[in-house]
């Protein structure tokens, strides 16, 4: 396995020899750019391309490098699981679609192609998976929710379309998990950054909920009076209606 000399002295040099040092004793690992963080970005870009062009590392994509082992077979190779494992950094990463609806027990379904939703404007396919569909730009207001509470608001999103079960027990699963304490405030408290067809399903659960009007009065107030809203299988919520939801089709009811 290949070593790398480097000159100390400057900051540049420092920065050089502290990222060889750290990453020769971190052993078989991925590393990335923000491994490093409180050091020059810069220095510390350069410093991994020269480790690479040693030998040292071996680049994996825009910012990933793997440092390798040696085995009788030869050096050892990345682990998908273990980049897949990655977190991304800055950006929130929440189920979406089946994905959702298999975390909130909706379906027991498994997608053929993972969806992820995220604040930010993409995810690095190393991670995430080349397969995954990836659904961006989701509001900076998601940046400290749960997962739970991220796949909640794709579940309301979409309708509840990946539900298994019926209307019925679909509107009376997901009032168990706007029951439990805090959820509804939080979602309450960004619900402005959400489609209006999401506040409008977040102001009849509320109401199924019993909150007082005066609290759900800005979800109200956000939405024009003309519109009427598809509600999926959460038109089955007690005041659908009352919040512009669109009739249900006979079909729908059966």
């Amino acid at each position: 396995m290949g070593t790398i000399a480097t000159k100390s002295g400057s900051g540049s040099g420092t920065t050089a020899e502290t990222v060889r040092k750290r990453i020769e004793a971190g052993g078989e690992r991925v590393w990335r750019l923000t491994d490093f963080e409180g050091m020059p970005f810069t220095a510390v870009a350069q410093a991994l391309s020269r480790l690479k062009g040693g030998g040292v590392i071996q680049r994996l994509g825009k910012g990933l490098y793997y440092r390798s082992r040696p085995t009788a077979f030869g050096p050892s190779k990345p682990n998908t699981a273990q980049i897949r494992g990655l977190s991304v950094r800055r950006k929130c990463v929440f189920p979406a679609g089946i994905a959702a609806a298999n975390l909130l027990g909706f379906t027991t379904q498994n997608p053929a192609r993972v969806e992820v939703a995220t604040n930010g404007s993409s995810l690095p396919r190393l991670i995430v998976g080349k397969d995954t569909v990836i659904h961006t730009r989701r509001p900076e207001s998601w940046r400290n929710l749960s997962e739970t509470d991220g796949a909640l608001l794709d579940f309301l999103r979409n309708r509840a379309e990946a539900s298994e079960q019926s209307s019925e027990e679909t509107v009376k699963k997901l009032l168990g998990y706007f029951r439990e304490h805090g959820r509804f405030d939080r979602l309450l408290g960004i619900a402005q950054s959400e489609p209006p067809r999401v506040r409008a399903m977040l102001g009849a659960i509320g109401q199924q909920l019993g909150h007082h009007e005066s609290m759900l009065l800005s979800l109200r107030q956000s939405l024009n009076p003309l519109s009427r809203f598809d509600f999926g299988l959460l038109a089955a919520l007690a005041h659908a209606r009352e919040w512009q939801a669109k009739e249900r089709k006979t079909d729908e009811t059966l």
